[in-house]
């Protein structure tokens, strides 16, 4: 994707050969800040801080992380640790753990000194294959979107308008972007789309990410308060939603930002069709049922007590917007029913939220899902 015309990734090898540069995302959508990882602890800071977010550019920072720790010391003590530290970053996104079992798996096996080389050779190659797998989403959700779009315009619509929840596109990923991939395949297709953006409160993920992704290319959007959707679709205004995951069950159920499940009930309530873009990385093959199962992270108090922007003057504040005395809980996710997803875009296709449709694109693991 593009940055002001520029083609850019969110997370790039440095030109030491030895730090990564990611995109601060903390800073957005005021400010563009590029940060050097130059250590273990600055990819342990980076995924626990959200300055980078988002469960397959979660997943690729790890394994760049896992790859820095190897330039410091490649003993197996020392891959042992660092997996523990960057696992203990962000318990509910799946990817975190795949590219940790991955980067586990490919090193191991290999003698201490040839650990580092590899790291940073398997990293890139996580980081690539995200692209490809991110591409590919695009290409089946796009699938979606003429169909839907045909029947809309049979029906006399000019435009056809995608409401999304939280920030799912490439600022979340290496590039192009979970949910938001099929929706920027659809604009190169000429398409007139118009995409509804949840604010998503508390980090405002979607009036501070995705409202600035979408109009760097160029997309046609509107910022709308996290309980508007319902609103918007009672009234015609929503052909589609469409949102990303951190963590999807191998029966179908979806993990993802907290609010996800009161747009998939008000969707349901109003025939809107309700898809979720995910890579199989996503899919967590371990478990079944997803509101029983699946951790869901608490985070900091303040996030939900404040609210941070730019003043007047162009400093970046945080204001208080409760009482001092009033505590607040800050849950970051919550899970959607597999009964409620109209269908799962994946890199393999498209699919029914259920056990049978994730193993009809995944049959290899068959043997793992319970």
């Amino acid at each position: 994707m593009k940055i002001r015309g520029v083609p850019t990734r969110t997370i790039w090898p440095a030109a030491d050969g030895h730090g990564v540069h990611i995109i601060d995302q903390t800073r957005l959508p005021h400010d563009l800040v590029t940060l050097l990882l130059a250590g273990l602890e600055d990819a342990e800071t980076a995924i626990r801080d959200m300055q980078v977010r988002g469960a397959p550019l979660i997943g690729a920072t790890a394994a760049y992380g896992v790859a820095l720790a190897m330039h410091r010391d490649s003993s197996d003590q020392a891959l042992a640790a660092a997996c523990r530290r960057l696992l203990a970053t962000r318990p509910t996104a799946v990817n975190l753990r795949w590219a940790l079992d991955d980067m586990t798996g490919y090193l191991a096996p290999l003698a201490a000194a040839d650990r580092c080389a590899a790291a940073y050779a398997r990293a890139a190659a996580i980081a690539d294959e995200d692209v490809a797998i991110n591409s590919a989403i695009g290409e089946h959700g796009l699938a979606v979107i003429r169909r839907l779009w045909s029947d809309r315009q049979a029906a006399g619509a000019t435009r056809f308008n995608i409401l999304t929840h939280c920030n799912a596109g490439w600022l979340a990923t290496v590039d192009w972007g979970t949910a938001l991939a099929p929706v920027y395949k659809a604009a190169e297709a000429g398409i007139p789309l118009h995409v509804w953006v949840d604010e998503t409160r508390p980090r405002n993920q979607g009036a501070s990410l995705t409202a600035c992704e979408l109009g760097w290319q160029g997309v046609p959007h509107t910022v709308v308060v996290d309980n508007t959707g319902g609103h918007l679709m009672q009234h015609g205004l929503v052909d589609m939603v469409i949102v990303g995951t951190d963590r999807t069950t191998a029966h179908g159920d979806v993990c993802n930002k907290i609010g996800t499940y009161l747009k998939a009930l008000a969707a349901k309530d109003n025939g809107v069709p309700f898809y979720v873009g995910l890579p199989g990385p996503t899919i967590d093959w371990t478990i079944a049922d997803g509101v029983a199962e699946i951790p869901i992270e608490e985070r900091d108090p303040r996030e939900v007590t404040e609210v941070i922007g730019r003043a007047a003057d162009g400093r970046r504040i945080a204001v208080r917007i409760t009482p001092d005395d009033t505590p607040a809980a800050n849950y970051g996710f919550d899970v959607t029913p597999a009964r409620l997803v109209t269908g799962l875009i994946t890199e393999r296709g498209v699919c029914p939220a259920s056990a049978a449709g994730l193993l009809g694109l995944y049959p290899e693991r068959g043997a793992r899902a319970p």
